[in-house]
């Protein structure tokens, strides 16, 4: 039986997040992705959201031996659900695959959290690294959610597995916030959440 796979489209693009092997470029059909508030660790979320019409980039990677369980602890907060039906990708094989998401009922629809910018740098490092900078581009394009703060992090990373960007990967990160009109706060402008 061979190993199944996952299709990350935040996160999990960047392979210096993770160890999972075989990683390949994807496209998950029917669907965008979308900060979104949660009960979960008093910060903003990235999740996909089923979206007839509409497409998003991303990776898959094997799950050796099937051993989701680092993988749904990493996920905590977020369902797996299949997807190998919607996912496109170059792989010769067609493995089982699974993605990703927060269910709608665990989705605050007022609240004060925000995004974390040391989670948004892994997210368009990863990108930049995969897809280039018109991957970059595509990311922010098929995102919904840029009206929600964004906390200013990067001189102490609340992200577990924050990364070091390039100079240019930062510039394409601000560069990006700058043309959304996105709010960025300080942290002395806001409370600090809990650990991620």
């Amino acid at each position: 039986m061979s190993d199944p796979y996952f299709f990350g489209y935040g996160s999990l693009v960047n392979t210096k997040s993770h160890s999972y092997p075989d990683p390949h470029p994807a496209t998950l059909n029917g669907w965008r992705r979308a900060w979104v508030a949660t009960p979960r660790f008093g910060v903003v979320l990235l999740t996909g959201v089923p979206t007839p019409g509409h497409s998003i980039d991303g990776l898959i990677a094997a799950v050796p031996n099937a051993d989701w369980a680092a993988l749904d602890a990493r996920e905590n907060g977020y369902a797996r659900l299949p997807a190998h039906h919607a996912v496109d990708h170059a792989h010769p094989a067609t493995p089982e695959i699974a993605v990703y998401a927060v269910q709608r009922e665990n989705m605050l629809e007022r609240s004060s959290q925000m995004i974390l910018l040391s989670y948004l740098d892994v997210v368009v490092q990863g990108f930049h690294e995969v897809f280039g900078e018109a991957g970059v581009q595509r990311f922010f394009e098929t995102t919904d959610g840029w009206n929600t703060p964004i906390l200013n992090d990067r001189a102490d990373p609340r992200y577990p597995r924050h990364q070091q960007l390039t100079k240019r990967q930062t510039a394409l990160v601000d560069g990006h916030l700058d043309a959304l009109s996105a709010q960025v706060k300080q942290r002395h402008e806001a409370p600090l959440p809990p650990e991620f």
